[in-house]
């Protein structure tokens, strides 16, 4: 990755830069007819959008973010990891490396590395989905790049 990007977590952002991403999304989406009407909707001043639009985005929206790493906690039942791998597959991410671990009580851990080059949802969406999954016990993102 770029040396003039870091990867900060929300949590000690100022509120105003998740704002920008906000009405970002809202213009992406076609909530709004213009950029004022969603910047007033987020409530945040033009000059606050403008300053920083082009500087603050989610991970996913980065053109230099091409691979991800995922940990999925699975059950240990047969189709388990099948149908984690036809989620990736429907939505256009190509997989790069698995390796799983034996189960120990029922579970196993996947480690899952991905080409989100072509990723068709947010990362975000996609562990929402994969979480959906019965199979699932839990999913993790562990690393971009």
């Amino acid at each position: 990755m770029s040396k003039d990007y870091l990867i900060i977590h929300k949590k000690v952002l100022p509120e105003y830069f998740l704002k920008v991403i906000e009405v970002n999304q809202a213009i992406k989406e076609k909530k709004y007819p213009n950029i004022s009407e969603a910047v007033k909707a987020a409530g945040i001043s033009r000059s606050t959008y403008y300053k920083y639009k082009d500087y603050v985005f989610l991970p996913e929206e980065s053109k230099i973010t091409r691979k991800a790493i995922l940990s999925v906690d699975l059950t240990h039942h047969a189709g388990s990891l099948s149908a984690v791998l036809d989620i990736l597959k429907n939505n256009k991410i190509s997989i790069l490396t698995i390796s799983q671990s034996l189960p120990v009580n029922e579970i196993a851990n996947v480690i899952i590395s991905i080409d989100i080059a072509d990723i068709e949802i947010s990362m975000s969406e996609l562990i929402k989905e994969l979480n959906i999954l019965k199979q699932v016990k839990e999913v993790k993102l562990i690393a971009f790049e």
